[in-house]
């Protein structure tokens, strides 16, 4: 298992779909069922690697997504979603900086 990439509060974007977002969660490998991962994950991303929670901008949804499917946002533009103040408490101008402290 490989550390992640990517960290609470920083903005990627989705390499494939082209989506901006920001991450609320990390997961060090996929923890959802395997019927969401034979429905969902069409190109079959390991598993083995880490896994990302990500709010979608413009948008009122969240995203589960492999860590190759992300790569860091070239935009520190703030995205706008209704759960931001659920998970975070400011955003820095670069990155989203979380209500309760990461253990």
């Amino acid at each position: 298992m490989e550390s992640s990439r990517f960290y609470v509060g920083q903005l990627v974007e989705h390499v494939k779909f082209g989506y901006r977002g920001v991450i609320f969660s990390v997961d060090a490998q996929f923890s959802l069922s395997d019927e969401w991962y034979d429905q969902v994950a069409k190109s079959r991303p390991p598993k083995d690697h880490p896994w990302y929670h990500v709010l979608v901008d413009q948008g009122d949804h969240a995203t589960y997504v492999a860590e190759r499917h992300l790569a860091a946002s070239a935009s520190s533009n703030q995205i706008e979603h209704p759960a931001l103040g659920e998970f975070f408490g400011r955003f820095d101008g670069k990155r989203y900086l979380p209500k309760r402290p990461l253990h």
